[in-house]
């Protein structure tokens, strides 16, 4: 599919970033926003200085509060599995009202409307969309399922 056949504003992003020099090298790229599996200060810092979008990786208090006050856009849980939607409900209530959450390692369908309650704002789905061996015929029909299942979720809560 070609950029120019979506009917929205595409961004262009990078995962797993973990050293500022990766952040220089896909400022170069032109990307949009960054995301990583932890909580550097030097990478989300460099990430902002480039004037890219940052989305740390974060499971603690100290960290979420760590990565907002180095600039980052939003936060990323990481295993999404071990906070469970009880202590996203207790750090919602203490984090700042507009920054987005976003939950990455075990969620799914199964659970994104108590996601959604919870206080998330988005989910990142990895393992549950692509398996090693899967057909791209087999990706496509998980990921219509996957974007059903967010919004029919999304519309009930």
């Amino acid at each position: 599919m070609l950029l120019n056949e979506f009917t929205s504003p595409v961004q262009i992003g990078a995962g797993t970033v973990t050293q500022v020099a990766q952040v220089e090298t896909l400022a170069a790229l032109g990307v949009d926003l960054i995301v990583s599996p932890n909580c550097d200060p030097a990478v989300i810092m460099a990430t902002k200085k480039a004037g890219i979008l940052s989305f740390p990786g974060v499971i603690t208090p100290s960290e979420c509060f760590s990565a907002l006050n180095c600039g980052a856009d939003g936060l990323k849980f990481f295993p999404a599995s071990l906070i469970g939607q009880e202590n996203l409900i207790a750090l919602r209530a203490v984090l700042p009202a507009n920054v987005p959450l976003y939950l990455v390692g075990g969620v799914s369908p199964k659970n994104f409307a108590s996601w959604f309650e919870a206080g998330a704002y988005g989910f990142g789905i990895g393992s549950g969309l692509y398996k090693s061996g899967d057909s791209a015929s087999l990706v496509g029909q998980k990921a219509e399922s996957i974007v059903l299942s967010y919004d029919q979720a999304k519309n009930n809560k």
